[in-house]
């Protein structure tokens, strides 16, 4: 059976099928304006590539942008209603305090409070008030609002208001997207929010993408299930997608890590991803991506959902580099690189055009660019590799260099000498582990919540955690008895009494692919705190 993995980056669209842990074939499309387009015509190139029957085809993942660009354009966003439970507490900073204002206004700027939420302990701050929730809804529908983020005061400790209120929206509004934070967020109440707004905002768009996705694979003759990545390197299903578009964020980054570790067997390095317009870099850890540790600002809205810890230079293989060479970036030509690159008879120089003026690629027309200055070439390549090494020495944790493994289209640009590496590796397909991870990306399943030790062993709180990670790996669709547990975090939480601990468990396992997988996508439970 095979497995077809796709990434839509800014620049390219990348795909290849995996035949029993191999590559089989792969192919490198322009990136349409209408990401879908560029899926569908990466599909029917890597079909006359490989000539793979649809009828083997397993399972089809995609990582897409389609979610990102959306709010970062400002564009197709949902009018969205944010509901607080708080009052009296939370006044001064209201949902949406922190939004800019084009965002803001892009979802119709609707913020509202309401009584309620609980402390730290599960107890409540004040009492549900459905009059008072009711009244406040009516408001937010009377303004436009067609989607609803919940969120209230310690909700991953007590969830019991949210529910409440969506089950009074299911009542009134039926079918219409309810998102709550704490099924999305962690630990901080604004950054929890936010990132359920930015969700809610998007479920419009994502029941449009999910099927439109759909009927792309359906169209090529492939009828297997279709899974979107998530930005932790696992698998999440169509109609959990649907339900957290918010997830897919930074997915290729992550897609591009897991298929380096997978390519060059390193489960512990530093991976360099050059694309068209920027290079990304992390740090992979037992062959997942390490996770950000403070919140992540996405579009300008500090969030703290899970993201992986990633560092990005506005330079690719589309970068325009001025004509005395020490300018690169950060203006790229992006998906229009075989337009206006030199190499390719265009009027733009780029980072492609150095590296084959330089000998390092065989791309487009030599000829075009044997005018160029040997000098300025050289120095221009250096100040690129110079600003790669920046960039991986901030990212390493120790003075000890750090292995590194460089992929992507661009990683042409690396320097095999980069400062701070002990090496660097580009294996065999750099050029599309994007894509190779999304197709080997398995399932997963995570807890993140405060348990209370007081009165109990340390150890029998860590093997619950475990036990319900493994569980929702299960339920989620992984093939039991290959789930294992990949990370394990504890943080005592002085500031909180009971012996209070933050215990974060992540469980992995396979895909299964025989009709066993889960319809939830990747299991989350939260359980932390509002600090």
């Amino acid at each position: 059976m095979l497995r077809i993995g796709i990434d839509v980056g800014g620049t390219h669209t990348d795909a290849v099928v995996i035949r029993d842990g191999r590559v089989a074939g792969a192919v490198k499309t322009a990136t349409t304006a209408e990401v879908t387009g560029g899926i569908v015509e990466a599909l029917a190139g890597l079909r006359r590539d490989s000539g793979f029957d649809p009828a083997e085809v397993a399972a089809v993942m995609i990582g897409t942008t389609h979610f990102i660009n959306a709010l970062v354009e400002g564009d197709r966003l949902a009018p969205t209603a944010a509901i607080r439970f708080g009052l009296p507490a939370t006044r001064a900073l209201p949902p949406l305090v922190d939004w800019p204002e084009r965002l803001r206004t892009a979802i119709g700027g609707h913020s509202h409070l309401c009584h309620g939420g609980h402390e730290y302990d599960g107890s409540e701050i004040e009492p549900f008030d459905e009059a008072e929730f009711r009244a406040v809804l009516e408001r937010a529908v009377d303004a436009g609002a067609r989607s609803f983020a919940l969120s209230s005061v310690f909700s991953p400790v007590n969830a019991e208001f949210e529910l409440r209120a969506a089950g009074i929206i299911a009542e009134q509004l039926p079918g219409a997207p309810v998102s709550l934070s704490h099924e999305i967020g962690r630990m901080g109440l604004l950054g929890r929010e936010n990132a359920t707004v930015i969700n809610a905002a998007l479920c419009d768009l994502a029941d449009t993408v999910t099927g439109g996705l759909t009927r792309t694979v359906a169209a090529a003759g492939i009828t297997a299930p279709v899974f979107l990545s998530q930005n932790d390197g696992t698998l999440m299903d169509i109609e959990y997608a649907r339900r957290y578009p918010v997830v897919t964020f930074a997915s290729g980054p992550t897609n591009s890590m897991r298929g380096a570790a997978f390519l060059s067997g390193s489960l512990s390095c530093a991976v360099v991803d050059v694309g068209g317009t920027t290079t990304d870099v992390g740090v992979l850890q037992q062959g997942f991506p390490r996770e950000a540790s403070a919140d992540v600002s996405v579009a300008g809205v500090q969030t703290n959902f899970r993201m992986p810890d990633v560092l990005s230079v506005a330079i690719g293989g589309g970068s325009e580099v001025s004509a005395d060479g020490r300018t690169v970036g950060p203006a790229s030509v992006g998906h229009r690189l075989t337009e206006r690159a030199l190499v390719f008879g265009g009027d733009r120089l780029t980072a492609t055009d150095l590296a084959v003026a330089a000998g390092l690629a065989d791309i487009g027309d030599a000829s075009l660019v044997k005018g160029l200055d040997p000098a300025m070439v050289a120095d221009s390549l250096a100040r690129i590799g110079g600003r790669m090494a920046e960039i991986v020495d901030r990212m390493r944790v120790s003075a000890e260099p750090v292995p590194v493994v460089a992929v992507g289209g661009g990683s042409i640009l690396v320097p095999d000498d980069l400062p701070g590496a002990s090496g660097v590796v580009r294996p065999e397909h750099f050029a599309v582990a994007n894509a190779i991870g999304a197709a080997i990306a398995q399932v997963g399943g995570e807890v993140d919540r405060v348990f209370s030790v007081a009165g109990r062993q340390r150890q029998a709180a860590l093997d619950e955690a475990r036990q319900e990670a493994v569980d929702r790996a299960v339920a989620a669709g992984a093939r039991p008895g290959s789930v294992e547990i990949v990370d394990v975090e504890e943080v005592p939480l002085a500031y909180l009494p009971g012996n209070a601990t933050r215990i974060r468990v992540k469980a992995v396992g396979d895909l299964g692919l025989d009709g066993t997988e889960g319809r939830n996508g990747n299991g989350n439970a939260n359980g932390d705190g509002d600090a």
